[in-house]
Parts: structure tokens; C-alpha cells; sequence
């Protein structure tokens, strides 16, 4: 018979023992941290808070909030959660004196937007379509196969992901015979290009000084590419998708459409932008890609450059790290990809033919790499 050998007991001080126990209890209930983001976003809260001023006490938040009248007394549940989140700010307001004459003298809450909420305010920066999009039912679902799919016999080429295993087809699948999510999709994809576009200008302009042009690969309806091209005319911008996404899109003379596959071909430029696209990839997939991207920009007397917007995981910063790591789980879930240490990408590149890369670390949980031959 077998003798169970006791594991030495860790001295743990109660503090310590309850505060784990509160935070396994936070992380096991995580999941409704989302919800009630999904909530908040689905009755346009930021933007309530927003027409306000920036702020509003629950009662002028019930006024304006779409609820049924039933379930008026909830919403302060809702946005306590939220504010404990940090997605908004709740301050407590003690009435005036001649207020407090006239009513109990308990405090009232008043709900401000911050950093985050403000995110979530329709406008160029509004992140609202990105939060409905990675908490929809499909990713939902697909996160709870994980655990099976794990353990699944898959290996190779043939290795799914938990999405492919939830919904019987990838992604791209599921958004071409859904209008509903395609639409959702590529609202969101669309968003995020917006505000990493506005940030990689601001803060990286010197990266494109000297293109003349440059072709976003993979670039979905254009919003990245055309943002680059009004802040820098000079700049002949072109974006290269499959025909079934660029379908319908009406060409505005900013950006020019090209229908193609990037495993096969990259149209010639000085700069190939990939924003979002390696992540979604092996690295077998990736040396390909980024072969063509190298082929691309090798068509002149002077060599261009690959511009990337990715993660580079590593951030010394507690919250950046758990995003990016969050991103590598989430790129698994939804692709099989992943998100990428640098000396992953330092492999890549090489056996993809570049010769050298910087990393500027200037998006948060992103980086712009510049890669050249």
C-alpha cells in the first residue's frame, strides 16, 4: 500500500489566509466583472455619465437609464461593482445643510467617469464595440471549452482551436454565414485601428518619415490605412485583404482596395504595415507571411521596412503583463495563435531573411517593431 507523504504545512498568518481567500473568490467570480461591463455598455452608461457633464448621482442616472421599472433598485448594485472594478469613480456627496433639513442627511452617490469610462463614450477613441465584441456568446462559449479541448488528441496542422471546437468552424467561418457577428467584427477591428492609429502617429511619427508608400496588410475596411494617410499625405496608402472582406466597400480615393491573399502575395511598397495579423498565426505561417512582406518592400534601389503592431510580452508593468498575457490566452481560445516573447519574434525574423528590428514601447500593452532587411 501506498504511503501518502503529508505536504509540510506553510506558515500563514489568518490576514494572509483571508486575503486568498477573498481573491480566489474575486477570480473565481471574474466572469461577472465582464457581464456587468457588457451591461453597462449595452445601456450606454459612459455615454449617459458623458451628457451629464461627466458625472451623475444614481437618481439622475435612473432617470436616463432604459431600465424596467422594476428594476430600478438594482442599478446601483451594477454600478458599485463597476466602480469597485475601477471602470468608473463613485464618490459619496453628504447632502448641504438646508438639504439635510428636508431630507434623511444620508450621503448621495455620484457616479464620474474616468480614464477607462471614457473609453467606452462614442467618439473617434470609443472602445464600446471592442467590450460587446470579447464578451459575445461565441467567445463566451468558447472560453468554457478550454479545459476540453486541452485534453483533446489534436496535434499538428490539424489542431483546432477551443472556438473551432465550440462553434464547428473558425472565426472567419462563423462571421461569413453571421451577418450580425461579421458586423460586430469588424466594428470593433475597426475601432481598435482607429485608436492604435491615432497613438502610433502621436507617438511614433518618426517611423514613417521618408515612406512614400505603404500597404496594410490584411487591414480589414481600411480605417488603420486611411488614418495614416490623412496625417501623412505624402504617404500612398493601399490595403490588402481578401475579396469576400472588401466586398461592398466603396473606394474614396484615400485608400486604394487590393484583393488578395497575403500568404501568396504583397503588393510592392516602401513600408508593409501588420497590425493585429501575426498573432493569429504559427510561427510557421508567420516566417511565411513575413517573407512576403520582406519580398515586398525589396522591389527598389533602397530597401524599405515591416512595420508591426503586436505584443512583445515582458512589459515590467504588473497590469500591462497581465494584459499581454491575457492577449496570448485569448489569441489561443480564438486562433490557436499567440501572442510572443521577443525572442520568438527575434526568430522569426531571421529565419524570415531581416537582417535587424526595434521595438519601440510606446502602446501600452502593444509594440510598434520596425524590421528591416
Amino acid at each position: 500500500m501506498d504511503q501518502i507523504t503529508a505536504m509540510p504545512m506553510v506558515a500563514t498568518s489568518k490576514a494572509e489566509l483571508l486575503q486568498a481567500d477573498a481573491e480566489l473568490f474575486c477570480h473565481t467570480f471574474a466572469y461577472l466583472k465582464s457581464m456587468a461591463l457588457n451591461s453597462a455598455v449595452k445601456l450606454e452608461i459612459a455615454d449617459i455619465l458623458h451628457r451629464c457633464g461627466g458625472a451623475a448621482s444614481l437618481p439622475e442616472l435612473l432617470s436616463a437609464v432604459p431600465l424596467h421599472p422594476s428594476k430600478g433598485p438594482y442599478l446601483c448594485r451594477l454600478m458599485n461593482m463597476l466602480a469597485a472594478a475601477g471602470i468608473f469613480t463613485a464618490e459619496d456627496v453628504v447632502p448641504a445643510a438646508s438639504a439635510q433639513a428636508d431630507g434623511d442627511g444620508a450621503p448621495t452617490t455620484v457616479y464620474h467617469l474616468n480614464t477607462v469610462s471614457r473609453l467606452l463614450v462614442e467618439g473617434n477613441s470609443c472602445m464600446s464595440l471592442c467590450v460587446l465584441l470579447d464578451t459575445t456568446d461565441l467567445f463566451v462559449s468558447a472560453s468554457l471549452r478550454l479545459h476540453q479541448w486541452l485534453l483533446s488528441e489534436e496535434e499538428g496542422a490539424t489542431m483546432g482551436s477551443p472556438f473551432t471546437m465550440a462553434h464547428d468552424g473558425s472565426l472567419y467561418g462563423v462571421g461569413s454565414r453571421d451577418p450580425e457577428f461579421n458586423a460586430l467584427f469588424n466594428g470593433a477591428m475597426g475601432a481598435t485601428s482607429k485608436f492604435i492609429a491615432a497613438l502610433a502617429i502621436r507617438e511614433c511619427s518618426e517611423v514613417f518619415a521618408g515612406i512614400t508608400s505603404l500597404v496594410d496588410v490584411a487591414g480589414g475596411n481600411g480605417t488603420m490605412a486611411r488614418t495614416i494617410a490623412e496625417a501623412f499625405p505624402r504617404v500612398k496608402c493601399s490595403v490588402l485583404e481578401l475579396p469576400q472582406v472588401i466586398e461592398g466597400i466603396s473606394p474614396d480615393g484615400t485608400v486604394e482596395l487590393v484583393a488578395g491573399d497575403m500568404m501568396e502575395f504583397v503588393p510592392p511598397a516602401d513600408a508593409v504595415l501588420l497590425k493585429h495579423v501575426l498573432h493569429n498565426w504559427s510561427d510557421k505561417d508567420c516566417v511565411k507571411i513575413l517573407t512576403r512582406c520582406r519580398q515586398a518592400i525589396s522591389h527598389g534601389a533602397k530597401a524599405g521596412k515591416v512595420i508591426i503592431i503586436d505584443t512583445v510580452v515582458g512589459s515590467t508593468s504588473h497590469e500591462m503583463l497581465e494584459a499581454q498575457v491575457t492577449m496570448d490566452l485569448a489569441m489561443m481560445m480564438l486562433f490557436n495563435g499567440k501572442a510572443r516573447e521577443e525572442h520568438n519574434w527575434h526568430k522569426m525574423f531571421m529565419e524570415a531573411g531581416f537582417s535587424h528590428y526595434k521595438i519601440h514601447n510606446v502602446l501600452g500593452m502593444r509594440s510598434l517593431i520596425e524590421v528591416h532587411p
